[in-house]
């Protein structure tokens, strides 16, 4: 790293800014988590609600993997919503000398089975829910949070792959990531994978070494330029030196129904309420309820252009969620709110290494007036709301909001997503396709088993569990 920008950095951080760097390229995100692993030196803490056992998966897991060979202290807390078969990987990371793994809210019967499915009935509300958070630690120096997850959909390499945003933190907003990493590491429902009993066991710990044939993946031949992540970080001019930064959280218990279960909620509610001629909403599943359709409607009423982005349902995948929010589209129109809805197929110029051509949304974001954003794990729906635990970054910068809202009207563009229209109680979606505009009177491009799930949901009473 150039001396200069190294200093610069560390005047800001003595300062007390936290240098943040918003990262929507789906490679980039893949790539800075890999550069943190291999520059990690003293400890890796990861937190997620899926890690997939896929081809992004596996590299992400050897890199954590030959981190601990190097002697880097690695802390996986992994929430046990993971589609395994079995626990044998788990066993295989952990019985690493230099690797403790922990899963959350874990089913109590590990192997599949009848007693599975009697456990999940028994437990069915308490199962239901979930550790949604997800961040990236290095050494206390970096952090990586946001809305992605693990796996080929968050990093272009699958057929279909989402639109999502993180922040990658430097400074003082590191510290505040990690007391929330050790706060769910430490508590009640974060269980070791050794003590749950699992009943598959494993022969050997070199299940994740010797896969030299990986290092040829595009992926990581494409990190082969970028040097270490503090070489990344000082080829960007887009990182922001902000005082005024928080990562908050919603504790630990509130997976138990204790200590406020919209916690999260109760502390953005009000920065959402204090807009004053702007508000501009990303979630990729959006279930607004009464109340929250009455305080985006109030917020219309005051004079503020209140817009949200959220799936198509042709885009979505959760039909289910979609059928719930569908419920909500007219009335929200009727008041003045602006509804976008995704295109399911990108129709951006890059093309993916791997033959990706799906789009689906899943950024989790939103920007008050020009002076406040958020970015985090957090959908408007009642699952973030009250039963999931959920974390973000939420800053005061007017430079870094300008780029915030610069990414939203790049994505609700008529190329990227259609715009709905209320007209004599009949909704319409506006879109363009190669330059022709297109105006559709149904839910454009969705299947018919898509439609028959969202019209099934609407008139079902499960709204509180979406």
């Amino acid at each position: 790293m150039d001396v200069s920008i190294a200093q610069a950095k560390d005047d800001n951080i003595k300062a007390g800014k936290s240098g943040l760097l918003l990262i929507s390229d789906n490679y980039d995100a893949f790539a800075t988590r890999v550069l943190a692993a291999r520059s990690a030196v003293r400890t890796l803490d990861l937190m997620y609600y899926l890690w997939h056992d896929d081809h992004t998966g596996r590299l992400l897991l050897q890199e954590v993997f030959r981190a601990a060979q190097r002697g880097v202290h690695v802390r996986m807390l992994l929430d046990d919503v993971n589609p395994r078969t079995n626990d044998s990987a788990y066993l295989a990371l952990s019985s690493h000398p230099n690797i403790d793994l922990k899963l959350f809210n874990p089913s109590g019967v590990r192997s599949r089975g009848i007693a599975r499915s009697i456990e999940v009935l028994l437990r069915l509300f308490a199962l239901t829910r979930r550790m949604h958070n997800k961040a990236w630690i290095a050494d206390d120096n970096l952090a990586i949070v946001g809305g992605r997850n693990v796996g080929d959909a968050y990093f272009d390499a699958a057929e279909t792959n989402f639109r999502d945003l993180d922040v990658l933190m430097l400074g003082p907003a590191v510290q505040q990531t990690a007391q929330i990493f050790e706060a769910f590491w430490n508590c009640e429902d974060a269980k070791s994978i050794a003590e749950l009993g699992s009943a598959t066991q494993i022969t050997n710990a070199n299940l994740f070494e010797g896969s030299e044939a990986d290092t040829e993946s595009p992926l990581l031949i494409g990190i082969g330029d970028r040097g270490s992540i503090a070489e990344f970080i000082a080829a960007s001019n887009d990182v922001h030196w902000v005082e005024r930064v928080r990562v908050i959280s919603d504790p630990p218990e509130k997976v138990r129904g204790w200590r406020r279960r919209s916690w999260l909620m109760k502390e953005l509610l009000p920065i959402i309420q204090s807009a004053r001629f702007c508000l501009e909403i990303v979630s990729p599943y959006f279930i607004p309820g009464k109340r929250g359709s009455a305080t985006l409607s109030d917020l219309v009423g005051n004079g503020v252009d209140v817009a949200v982005l959220t799936n198509s349902l042709a885009a979505t995948d959760v039909a289910a969620v979609h059928g719930a929010y569908a419920n909500y589209r007219k009335r929200l129109l009727r008041n003045g709110v602006k509804l976008f809805e995704l295109q399911p197929f990108s129709r951006q110029p890059k093309i993916s290494v791997f033959g990706s051509k799906g789009a689906s949304l899943h950024t989790k974001a939103f920007s008050v007036d020009d002076k406040t954003g958020f970015v985090g794990s957090f959908n408007f729906d009642p699952r973030s709301v009250s039963l999931n635990s959920e974390m973000g970054v939420l800053f005061e910068d007017e430079k870094m909001v300008a780029e915030l809202r610069h990414r939203f009207q790049s994505e609700i563009s008529p190329e990227a997503s259609y715009r709905l229209e209320l007209r004599n109680n009949v909704l319409h979606w506006h879109g363009c396709d190669e330059g022709r505009l297109q105006n559709y009177i149904h839910e454009p491009e969705a299947g018919i088993l898509r439609r028959i799930m969202a019209t099934l949901v609407r008139c079902l009473p499960i709204e509180s569990q979406l």
